[in-house]
């Protein structure tokens, strides 16, 4: 039988599907010898997509439950979730909401709050400071290391 961290590196793919897709997770443990990975999707492509990508690491599912119920309160995420999933591409734009921080928005394209310094040094041109950003500033957010 595998062990959680054999399967979390076998489906990381998925994982990063997960967030790249903007999709929240509720659960990711291991769970009667498989693991198991439950979140709320923001539409139903973005479920779609991680599903896509689980079989095609394991076409059985035989060693993964997955729940993705979609809640379309959270379509506001998609865009964020389509330029997230386009991050080996380069540099995206993302526009900065009302209450978002550079923690935050690190944590939805990098899965990491603490990469917030990769979003600030890649803005030195308009930022001043880590901690003050402006609604409706276009933010360059460098793909993923």
């Amino acid at each position: 039988m595998a062990s959680f961290e054999e399967l979390k590196a076998k489906y990381q793919t998925v994982i990063d599907q997960v967030q790249s897709q903007g999709i929240r997770v509720a659960n990711l443990h291991l769970q009667d010898g498989k693991l198991f990975i439950k979140g709320t999707a923001p539409t139903l492509e973005a479920a779609n997509a991680v599903w896509n990508e689980i079989k095609r690491i394991n076409p059985k599912a035989d060693d993964i439950t997955a729940d993705f119920p979609v809640d379309p309160s959270m379509a506001s995420t998609a865009a964020t979730a389509q330029a997230g999933s386009a991050r080996s591409q380069g540099p995206q734009l993302y526009t900065v909401k009302p209450g978002d921080t550079l923690s935050k928005i690190s944590k939805q394209f990098y899965g990491n709050a603490s990469e917030y310094m990769r979003i600030f040094n890649a803005n030195k041109d308009q930022l001043t400071d880590p901690n003050k950003i402006n609604v409706g500033q276009e933010l360059k957010i460098p793909p993923a290391a």
